[in-house]
């Protein structure tokens, strides 16, 4: 009796070489179905080196016609010029996965008449193809209507099959299956929205499990074709990703790694007192903390990422902040630091100038004649357009040599971070007459004793990534002790600049990173407003970058995945969080100036008490 097997133990020896579970997902693991309905067959898909490629044949008289239906047929498409012929040319001249790549290309050839004779056509045909028969890296699979399983032996060894998970094969056919195909549909009926059904997912994973264990690669055919599905099917593990959509599964898979983050562990919240929160009482310290590019998404990529905490999300008072220039629809920091900073809309690319290029005041300008000192931090370029438009006026942000000389006319005491290079010798000279300590290390935040200086080193504009350190909230922790001493008070704007760079970037891994530099900061931030009940925090974005969804991920393992719309910034309305005296005020929905105006008024009222 002829010894059947399913998926036994026994057929571990039988794997066929480079079949191997993928440890990450390329377009090596795409599936071109019905690719000679696309726009240029196999031409697009091996130019995106899709790892299969698949056409369905007729055979008519010895020819192999591709077509997905008979009627379909024409006499100009032929597997032989549409597949044969280009692959053959792409061998021969490298090109492609054959340039300088280990990846193989599976040919998946859809029989669409009777096995036998069309398997006659195609052995026939593949003599005049020796470049493929022979290459190790190319597989040509038979599927759909094959030859009875016991005749494969009769045909070349280069012929392969495609198994049926339902079929038992012997150990000598299993050996002519590298790949296993059956019907999504005949398992689920998920349309790819949500979440797969768990009774779904536990029989599609039962499948999977059963193919791999034979150490044979899987594909399902008529899954949901978009992003949220080809993710599920990697969660289960499927070799293969069905689509007809060649170049968004590629740009998917391309982009996958960029689109993803896992943090290893936790970091410990501050634990709020609220100290005066809600209350109207005296306001003495403002601490404004911007998030570069920071929207919801930004947020809750963090807050999974912590695994589902943020100093941030334990602020009771909320708003939301419309963030539109003076000359268009979606901001840019310089008009959206412009607004906050002196509280007047400006063009795109103005720094501290109305949409007319006048010069306006920004905070530490009106408030200095009150007696009260102003701080600038930034884990970034502090020439850059958000710190610059506290103490700069330019109407080309890019002019950061300007933008730097600025600071000699700027009442701002303190200012850290990055762009060095912007103050030249004779800059760094006039200001250190002016009564300020100059420091291109941030080694000096630990050492500086004076109440005016600069601390601008080049890696403080590392992102986290690169290992930058700590630097936003050591940065906040020196600056508070230094202005907490002013009787009169304090303005402080601190910068989580980089989050926008992940933004621009498309990259989940640097935002999310960032955004959680950046909590930390605002952890601190409170804390000190705790400290001393007359601090109130103010935590915003001058607008958000990128369009970023988020598509998946688990808060147990702080794993968060994202999708990007735009290399560039959005127009939606970006979260503002008050923590402190007067918190309350920052709640409703009001334009990026308002948070001027709120801000003034709180230090102008304590200021006239004072008096």
């Amino acid at each position: 009796m002829t010894r059947y097997i399913f998926p036994l133990l026994c057929l571990l020896a039988l794997s066929l070489p480079g079949i191997a579970q993928p440890k990450e997902y390329t377009t090596a693991n795409a599936h071109s179905h019905n690719d000679y309905l696309q726009k240029n067959p196999f031409t697009q898909a091996f130019g995106r080196n899709f790892g299969s490629i698949e056409a369905d044949v007729f055979e008519r008289n010895g020819e192999l016609y591709v077509a997905h239906n008979a009627a379909d047929i024409e006499s100009s498409r032929t597997l032989r010029s549409l597949y044969l012929e280009p692959l053959q040319q792409a061998i021969r001249e490298k090109k492609g996965i054959f340039f300088k790549s280990f990846q193989s290309l599976q040919l998946l050839i859809d029989f669409k008449t009777a096995g036998e004779p069309t398997m006659k056509a195609l052995v026939r045909q593949l003599t005049s193809f020796p470049d493929i028969t022979s290459h190790p890296n190319v597989q040509i699979v038979i599927s759909g209507n094959r030859p009875p399983a016991d005749t494969w032996q009769q045909y070349p060894s280069y012929i392969l099959f495609d198994g049926l998970p339902t079929v038992r094969y012997t150990p000598e056919q299993l050996v002519r299956i590298p790949l296993f195909s059956a019907s999504f549909q005949g398992y689920s009926r998920w349309n790819g929205k949500g979440t797969l059904p768990k009774e779904d997912r536990e029989k599609l994973q039962a499948v999977v499990d059963s193919v791999h264990h034979l150490h044979r690669k899987i594909r399902f055919w008529a899954t949901p074709d978009e992003s949220n599905a080809w993710k599920t099917m990697i969660g289960l593990g499927v070799d293969y990703l069905n689509t007809d959509k060649i170049d968004s599964l590629a740009d998917y898979l391309q982009n996958r790694y960029g689109a993803q983050y896992r943090s290893s562990a936790p970091y410990a919240l501050y634990q709020p007192v609220y100290r005066n929160n809600d209350q109207r009482s005296k306001v003495k310290h403002v601490i404004l903390l911007i998030g570069d590019g920071m929207g919801l998404a930004q947020i809750h990529a963090g807050y999974t990422a912590n695994f589902g905490q943020l100093n941030l999300l334990q602020f009771l008072n909320i708003g939301f902040s419309k963030t539109s220039p003076a000359n268009g629809y979606i901001t840019d920091s310089a008009a959206g630091a412009t607004a906050m900073a002196s509280g007047k809309k400006t063009n795109n690319r103005f720094i501290g100038v109305d949409a007319t290029g006048v010069q306006l005041p920004a905070i530490p300008d009106l408030i200095a004649p009150m007696g009260l000192e102003s701080a600038l931090i930034s884990a970034g370029n502090i020439t850059d357009a958000t710190p610059a438009a506290f103490y700069a006026h330019n109407k080309e942000r890019g002019e950061m040599k300007a933008i730097a000389a600025d600071f000699e006319n700027s009442p701002v005491s303190i200012m850290i971070g990055g762009g060095t290079h912007y103050f030249d010798a004779a800059l760094q000279h006039r200001i250190v007459s002016k009564g300020y300590r100059f420091s291109t290390q941030l080694s000096a935040l630990d050492t500086i004793r004076s109440r005016k200086y600069l601390v601008l080193a080049d890696s403080a504009e590392l992102s986290m990534l690169e290992g930058r350190e700590e630097f936003l909230t050591r940065a906040l922790q020196r600056t508070f002790k230094t202005l907490s001493a002013n009787k009169q008070g304090s303005f402080i704007m601190a910068e989580g600049a980089q989050i926008d760079h992940g933004g621009h970037k498309n990259s989940v891994p640097y935002l999310t990173t960032e955004m959680l530099d950046f909590d930390k900061a605002i952890g601190e931030a409170m804390r000190f407003a705790d400290s001393n009940g007359e601090t109130l925090v103010i935590v915003t974005a001058d607008h958000e970058t990128g369009g970023l969804s988020l598509l998946g991920g688990d808060i147990s393992k702080g794993f968060v995945e994202g999708r990007f719309s735009s290399g560039g910034h959005s127009g939606i309305m970006v979260p503002v969080f008050a923590y402190g005296p007067h918190s309350m005020d920052f709640r409703g929905v009001y334009e990026n100036t308002a948070i001027f105006d709120k801000i003034m008024q709180v230090i102008r009222t304590y200021h006239a008490r004072t008096k």
